[in-house]
């Protein structure tokens, strides 16, 4: 039973091995702030919320954690609004959330500059063979040095598949590199890309002209492996992809059939189909991909934002203030949220 204090929970993994937020400490004045509102970790970890969670909190300000119908099924369910840390959402049931009145947030501002930068700095990396350079240097092996030259960039294709909030500022920051740019998304018009000097192509298209590929898509029924056999077969031999949105967005097995086969000429993954990717990986013992641990955004900028973003959505929740960034307003109709927001 409420005791009328409005009761926010953090999930654990925002915190670090010696106990201490990932993020500036400074972001939780957001939530101190707040009248009438307290705030606690989970007592627990794991990757999806449980029915007790959801009993507990008010709110859950959830890094990614993610939650199912189960949890939302029970009479004494208390919760009503998750506030996402990042932009993606895939591991939370939208619908589940809605029918049981849960507003969901998420956080695409915190992570549109850092996303952005990550891709471009893979993009660097892979036309400038940085991770080759580096090996042969360490190896003592200076005289191969020729054998690793790199690719110009000038007059070269970015592609982008999808060219949304990060696609756009990709486009925007890589614009004195003189690329030539092309994306392909369905739910986007010429007229909205054209002052980035994007032009919108079809999707074979996309795949068959660019020398650096990006992925930007949310991870959905309609993008879960789009990028298969068929497409990867499309690719120039001189091609690199660059896969930064979500793991399965990408067929892991195909990617790495290509690259093994040199038929593309590398990739950059900051993602994979299962996270964290098993040691046994084959891709990570190709010598012509970039890996990292679905992290390489996170800096001290990105991780202040995403925990800004979050407690403001939970402030303004707590404060009777629609939460900015709401992905499911369908909910703000449900009983639940009756006269909660003025």
């Amino acid at each position: 039973m409420s005791d009328g204090t409005f009761k926010v929970g953090v999930t654990r993994d925002a915190l670090l091995e010696n106990g201490q937020p990932f993020f500036d400490k400074a972001a939780l004045r957001l939530l101190d702030g707040t009248p009438g509102l307290s705030w606690e970790y989970l007592p627990q970890g794991g990757k999806w919320l449980t029915a007790d969670d959801c009993a507990r909190y008010d709110a859950i300000c959830a890094v990614g954690v993610g939650v199912k119908a189960e949890a939302l099924g029970r009479a004494d369910l208390r919760l009503k609004l998750l506030a996402g840390f990042g932009a993606g959402y895939d591991t939370r049931d939208v619908a589940a959330l809605t029918a049981a009145g849960v507003l969901l947030t998420n956080n695409p501002d915190a992570v549109r500059r850092p996303m952005a930068t990550t891709q471009l700095c893979f993009l660097l990396a892979l036309a400038h063979k940085l991770m080759d350079k580096d090996r042969i240097t360490r190896q003592g092996r200076w005289t191969e040095q020729r054998s690793y030259y790199g690719t110009g960039l000038v007059g070269r294709t970015l592609g982008s598949l999808g060219i949304g909030n990060i696609g756009k500022e990709l486009f925007r920051i890589a614009k004195p590199l003189d690329m030539r740019f092309i994306a392909h998304d369905p739910f986007v018009k010429q007229a909205d890309v054209a002052d980035l000097g994007v032009t919108l192509v079809d999707i074979d298209t996309l795949f068959r002209e660019s020398d650096f590929l990006v992925t930007n898509v949310l991870l959905n029924d309609a993008t879960r492996r789009i990028v298969n056999a068929q497409r990867l077969g499309q690719m120039k031999p001189s091609a690199y992809l660059i896969s930064a949105s979500r793991g399965p967005v990408v067929d892991e097995k195909a990617l790495y059939d290509v690259l093994s086969a040199r038929r593309i000429a590398g990739a950059a993954m900051d993602v994979f189909e299962v996270e964290p990717t098993p040691a046994d990986n084959p891709i990570l013992k190709l010598d012509n991909v970039i890996v990292a641990p679905h992290s390489l955004c996170h800096t001290d900028e990105c991780n202040r934002l995403l925990a800004e973003g979050s407690f403001r959505a939970a402030s303004a929740y707590a404060a009777r203030n629609r939460p900015p960034n709401l992905i499911n307003p369908a909910a703000l109709a449900h009983a639940r949220q009756a006269g909660r927001i003025c």
